[in-house]
């Protein structure tokens, strides 16, 4: 694999949730801090959305069109990649807690997970958005809710509560809920934050605050770890033409350093998963 390079300026306070899809042009993450979202150009130049609310959680293509953002309180929904979003109802009304990271799962479920301004510990949730709009509550304690995703095959979802400083492991089953949670890795003492699974199973974690991106095999084997220049690493995915290209988002938030709010790159010797897409 490529040493990590940063390939843009810096263009966020907190840089999160990668996404790359083809609808939109290619690479967008999310000033989360700032409620914007940023589209990537291939020369390093950013275009900024605003999403009308104060956060921008996290960003996913809809299977009809258009995109589904993470905002303070719920989501939006747009019907093309560059219009503006419209805000859904609220799904709570507690002005502590705020949406932070979310996923789609194979049959186009989201799922939207939250955390307290104050991190008061169990006081958030992991919620799931059918494509009727119908939420279901799958986690009602987590203080800190981040990276979710699925392995190719279906059977497993892997999900990060940063607070817990390890990743879960979930089993998937034949309705697709999750089920039977245990811990994946205990983190070495790390920050687990956004994750993704790549064609092969494998998990891609980021490690905020001490500044690390890991890669490991589905048996928790740590097959790879590569070190930052900024602490702040906050999320990672994979994408591109042929879905090898590895890219890491970072943030001023906690540590405001240079470089710290930039897009890194590398490449991978496996591909990535096709960026699942919303159903509703």
């Amino acid at each position: 694999m490529e040493k990590i390079t940063q390939i843009t300026d810096v263009i966020a306070f907190h840089g999160e949730g990668p996404a790359w899809h083809a609808s939109w042009g290619g690479l967008r993450i999310v000033d989360m801090l700032a409620g914007d979202i940023l589209s990537i150009g291939a020369d390093g130049s950013v275009d900024r959305l605003p999403t009308g609310s104060a956060i921008a959680a996290f960003v996913r293509p809809r299977t009809g069109g258009g995109y589904v953002v993470g905002v303070e309180r719920g989501i939006a929904l747009a019907d093309s990649p560059f219009d503006r979003p419209t805000l859904s109802p609220q799904l709570w009304s507690d002005p502590n807690v705020r949406m932070n990271e979310g996923g789609v799962d194979p049959s186009g479920r989201l799922y939207a997970g939250s955390m307290p301004y104050d991190k008061t510990p169990g006081g958030a949730k992991l919620y799931r958005i059918g494509a009727d709009g119908g939420i279901d509550v799958v986690l009602d304690s987590v203080t800190t809710s981040n990276g979710i995703d699925f392995t190719p095959d279906g059977l497993f979802a892997y999900y990060n509560d940063t607070a817990t400083g390890g990743t879960s492991v979930f089993d998937v089953d034949a309705s697709g809920n999750l089920i039977n949670r245990r811990l994946f890795h205990d983190g070495d003492g790390g920050r687990p934050d956004g994750l993704c699974v790549d064609s092969q199973g494998n998990l891609w974690c980021a490690m905020n605050r001490v500044g690390k991106l890991r890669l490991y095999s589905p048996q928790a084997e740590i097959l790879g770890q590569w070190e930052l220049p900024v602490h702040g690493v906050t999320a990672v995915t994979l994408g591109g033409e042929d879905l090898r290209d590895v890219f890491i988002t970072t943030s001023r938030e906690t540590a405001d350093e240079p470089g710290a709010g930039a897009i890194f790159h590398m490449r991978a010797d496996v591909s990535g998963q096709p960026l699942r897409a919303y159903s509703g």
